[in-house]
């Protein structure tokens, strides 16, 4: 009490004991002073300044009255006496002077509790306390628990005037902050309980359309960076909940394996028959009569959300079996493709599922409408965040070709190239949507659209090239011969850098250029080009080049073409206005030793075209061009090319430095890049090590 001596005090005042805190002052006494009223006694406290005795006056306040709240509200009689009690709370904290995030928190967490443990409240009663707390909502996240209660009454009363006027603006506020629906799954789950309860709206989409066009706002980018993410993450992770029954089922969850050897391993799982995946389309029919006799009857496997048909077979297929001891994970593509009578599974959803399903893949095209957003779409979609079941369902995969297509029409490379894999190995929208991938529904309409855009941006080189030819040669044909532009000059281009070795091949793909008229139009032009490149190799011509300055393009191009050029050896481009489109023609010079680019816009595209061709090139002057890391990466393959001059270039400050301190005969990927200690390995560091053979001028 007062007669204790001041100091420390021996035994802890606990909040509740509290009766009564009073400010206390003197006149004319500098002291600032509290009263705590307590059983027995009293207790006074002195502060060293009037702000901080007021902040202890205010927060007493606040924990004797939370604790009183907390008494009052943990054994309900009267639900008209509670209601006006929160109503009480919520006034009190946002009056309160104290500046805390617990202020408006605790009174969130009491009405939470307080839901948790009262589980028969009417409807009109749950409205009440939502509207109640809405206040607190405004400038908080709910706690887990009001989530849970907040997503019950989504579900069960989707038509509520609640769920516009109170619920969206705090669904608004989590996409706009939240940074982690990782940390915080209930928010996430919250929030697609409120997207489905709108789409339960007599207009549906139309008022999921224009929530979305409100996070977004009205201008052409969006001012906050986490709406994107975070609705990419709802979608996904709602997309995933309708096939979760079927995932988590072990007699109908067989893993990327099974599904690609065609039969399920000897463990629990039933039937231990081999099983397959049964195509809808009825054309399979006539291929597997063969197969009648062998056949047991196909089993329909259903659960409440999921029917797959599957189907027993006596004998496994050949192709479908694998080695006993490769437990390696097989890639996404391989398992959808195991045959073209399994590329995809016949999936019936239930009806909920179907419509959270049909609704959130419509929020992803909607996303996919918004030029600013689509470049991190296309890369959250990249690396395919689907389930495999996902992938094998033609509804889901017919509804997501929109998105892809989005991106295979959008000119920027940031987008497009999403279309390819994140990394060698791995599968892409690209394989998926490709003739013969599970996805591909169409006549290769899409595939020609992503082989056209890529093909115009960085990727015309014989590595891509390459890989058509390997695996994508018969659609390619196919579509050849129904007069696709595109695929014409994909196999003319297949046949001037001589990427099919095998003669019949050859043949074949002359066959299908001369069968159409575009395709005989292409392929004389190209005959016409390799005459008059073997006639330029016959003739010679000058040895040494330079092009007047403000030379461009247009004028390289008919300078080239109006005369013989096989001996060239040195050519000065130094001071025009050539850009990466003159490469077309430079790779037409076989001879061609020293090449000066000083002062022109002469950029990375154009250097990955050269380091295919011009396998000759020695001496190379970049001076002054607008060629980054990436480009410097690209002449790692020229083997010849021993002198660069990459001065005043927009290479980054870190590649600098690399190459001042990279010795010389370091071939590509083998030097560690002497760098600082603590720098991490980076492209540009690559691209330095990479021009450790070379003498490099730089500044």
């Amino acid at each position: 009490g007062s007669c204790d001596p001041t100091g420390y005090m021996e035994n802890s005042v606990s909040y509740s004991a509290i009766e009564d805190v009073q400010l206390l002052s003197w006149e004319n006494a500098p002291k600032y002073c509290l009263q705590l009223t307590i059983p027995g006694g009293t207790v006074l406290l002195q502060a060293a300044n009037s702000y901080l005795r007021d902040q202890w006056f205010h927060s007493l306040q606040w924990k004797k009255k939370i604790y009183k709240y907390k008494k009052v509200l943990s054994n309900p009689s009267r639900w008209e006496v509670v209601l006006k009690e929160i109503r009480t709370l919520v006034d009190m904290a946002l009056t309160s002077p104290l500046q805390d995030d617990s202020i408006n928190q605790a009174p969130l967490e009491i009405v939470s509790k307080l839901l948790s443990e009262n589980t028969n409240l009417t409807t009109q009663e749950h409205e009440n306390i939502i509207v109640a707390i809405a206040p607190l909502l405004e400038n908080n996240h709910p706690p887990p628990d009001l989530c849970e209660f907040f997503c019950k009454h989504c579900r069960e009363r989707p038509r509520s005037m609640v769920v516009i006027e109170v619920f969206t603006p705090v669904v608004q506020r989590i996409l706009k902050h939240n940074m982690d629906f990782g940390k915080c799954p209930r928010l996430r789950l919250f929030t697609q309980e409120y997207i489905l309860a709108l789409n339960e709206l007599n207009a549906g989409m139309e008022v999921v359309k224009k929530f979305i066009q409100s996070m977004h706002g009205p201008t052409g980018h969006c001012p906050h960076p986490r709406v994107l993410p975070n609705l990419v993450a709802v979608c996904l992770a709602a997309i995933y909940s309708c096939y979760e029954e079927f995932i988590n089922s072990r007699d109908n969850s067989p893993s990327l394996k099974e599904i690609r050897n065609g039969c399920q391993q000897p463990c629990d799982r039933k039937p231990t028959l081999p099983l397959r995946l049964l195509h809808p389309s009825p054309d399979l029919v006539s291929q597997e009569a063969t197969l009648s006799e062998a056949r047991l009857k196909s089993v329909v496997v259903a659960s409440s959300e999921i029917h797959v048909e599957v189907e027993r077979t006596s004998t496994a297929k050949p192709a479908l079996t694998a080695s006993a001891g490769d437990d390696s994970e097989p890639s996404l593509i391989d398992c959808l493709m195991v045959s073209p009578a399994c590329s995809t599974m016949s999936i019936e959803l239930g009806p909920q599922a179907d419509r959270t399903l049909a609704c959130h893949v419509e929020i992803l095209k909607l996303l996919s409408d918004y030029d600013d957003w689509r470049p991190s779409l296309a890369s959250l979609l990249q690396p395919i965040p689907f389930p495999k079941e996902a992938l094998a369902h033609e509804k889901f995969t017919k509804e997501l070709k929109y998105v892809i297509q989005r991106f295979a029409e959008d000119p920027r490379q940031e987008v497009h190239s999403c279309l390819l894999s994140v990394r060698a190995g791995k599968d892409g929208w690209f394989q998926l949507y490709s003739p013969g991938g599970v996805a591909c529904d169409d006549d290769g309409e899409l595939f020609a659209s992503m082989v056209h855009i890529l093909m115009g941006s960085c990727y015309k080189t014989k590595k891509f090239l390459l890989s058509l030819a390997e695996n994508k040669l018969g659609p390619c044909m196919l579509l050849a011969l129904r007069g696709n532009q595109t695929m014409v000059e994909i196999l003319c281009l297949m046949l001037e850098y001589n990427i099919i070795d095998n003669n019949d091949t050859q043949l074949q793909i002359i066959s299908t250029l001369e069968s159409t008229d575009v395709g005989k139009r292409m392929y004389e032009q190209l005959c016409d080009r390799q005459r008059e490149l073997k006639e330029l190799q016959r003739k010679g011509g000058p040895t040494r080049l330079t092009l007047p300055s403000k030379s461009t393009d247009a004028d390289l191009a008919r300078l080239l073409s109006s005369g013989s050029f096989g001996n060239l050896e040195n050519l000065s481009l130094a001071f025009t206005n050539v850009t990466s489109a003159c490469a077309e023609h430079l790779i037409k010079l076989p001879s061609l030793k020293q090449l000066n680019l000083w002062s022109t816009q002469f950029g990375d595209a154009g250097l990955r075209l050269l380091s295919e061709h011009l396998t000759m090139l020695q001496v190379l002057n970049l001076c002054e061009t607008p060629v980054t890391d990436a480009g410097l990466l690209a002449l790692s393959s020229m083997k010849s090319l021993c002198s660069l001059n990459m001065n005043s270039t927009k290479l980054s400050a870190d590649t600098y430095e690399d190459l001042k301190v990279i010795p010389p005969s370091v071939p590509l990927g083998r030097h560690p890049c002497r760098a600082r200690p603590g720098r991490a390995w980076s492209p540009g560091k690559a691209a330095a090590a990479a021009a450790g053979r070379w003498v490099v001028k730089s500044g």
